[in-house]
């Protein structure tokens, strides 16, 4: 019975969810150690119903929960304070955006101390989500996990088969699109302002066809740089140009130059399907990494 949370870490995540516990919780944060912003975080902390704690042991001790909510660069240095004071049995829930690498040298600092380590993405915005946000767990103890933050009050938790890392995988393949997303849009919009054809550009984009489906996407896509990719590769060696030239940035265009490119396939027949078209990819990228 899930009776009190410990966050460690109360940035934008752990303060959209505490707001709507209906538990004790308690939590610490590196700010706390600071004069500067200790008296901010406090307060911070009181208009969320939640206890000021001095350090991370005192945060977790006697907690159902651990919520390890920190930056991605203090997700370590968190499971490894967490470790010195972990009671055997504790759920240590990593909810950080880190590599499964990462998370599996912070599972191994916890459970070296014997506490219960699950691997959590938190796959959207955690507003105005907050406990409606959805998470995927993995790892051993992910079925206790789910029940506990269910218990919590997060509706949205799904169980993925496999161990601490699947989890944290799938969060970091999705922000290849996600964030790629967001910087190939600040590169176009930003340009197109500076050339004064911003309207113009938007509304080209608007008249394209709306997305199908993200794998219907992806083998249309697929499809279309391997049959194409040496010709749109020279085109985009133009966009960098264009780009170059009005000063606002082409690194994602130059990116895109390197990856048609790489996937172009002239004269060569294309696989049907999306999982066949991957296979073939595949094999040429680890054939190539053998060579």
């Amino acid at each position: 019975m899930v009776e009190r949370i410990a966050t460690i870490g109360f940035g934008e995540a752990a303060g959209a969810f505490a707001g709507a516990w209906a538990v004790a919780a308690s939590a610490y944060d590196l700010k706390l150690d600071d004069p500067a912003t200790r008296e901010g975080m406090v307060a911070r902390f009181a208009s969320h119903g939640v206890a000021a704690a001095a350090d991370v042991r005192t945060a977790i001790d006697g907690a159902d929960l651990i919520l390890s909510l920190v930056t991605a660069g203090s997700a370590m240095d968190a499971a490894r304070a967490a470790a010195v004071a972990i009671a055997p049995g504790q759920l240590f829930c990593d909810m950080n955006s880190v590599a499964p690498d990462t998370k599996r040298a912070a599972q191994a600092a916890i459970e070296r101390a014997g506490g219960r380590y699950v691997d959590v993405a938190v796959l959207a915005p955690v507003f105005p989500k907050r406990l409606a946000v959805p998470l995927l767990l993995s790892g051993a103890h992910a079925a206790d996990a789910a029940a506990a933050v269910r218990e919590a009050g997060f509706t949205d938790v799904s169980v993925l088969d496999g161990p601490v890392g699947a989890a944290s995988s799938v969060k970091m393949i999705r922000s290849v699109m996600v964030k790629g997303i967001e910087a190939l849009t600040a590169e176009c919009v930003l340009a197109a302002a500076s050339a004064g054809v911003l309207d113009e550009v938007l509304a080209s984009l608007d008249a394209s066809p709306p997305p199908r489906g993200w794998a219907a996407i992806a083998d249309y896509n697929l499809d279309r740089m391997m049959l194409h990719g040496r010709r749109r590769a020279e085109e985009m060696r133009e966009v960098v140009k264009t780009l170059d030239a009005l000063g606002t940035g082409s690194v994602m265009t130059r990116g895109t130059v390197e990856r048609q490119d790489a996937l172009a396939r002239p004269g060569a027949p294309v696989p049907e399907g999306l999982p066949t078209k991957l296979d073939t990819l595949l094999g040429r990228v680890r054939a190539e990494a053998a060579e």
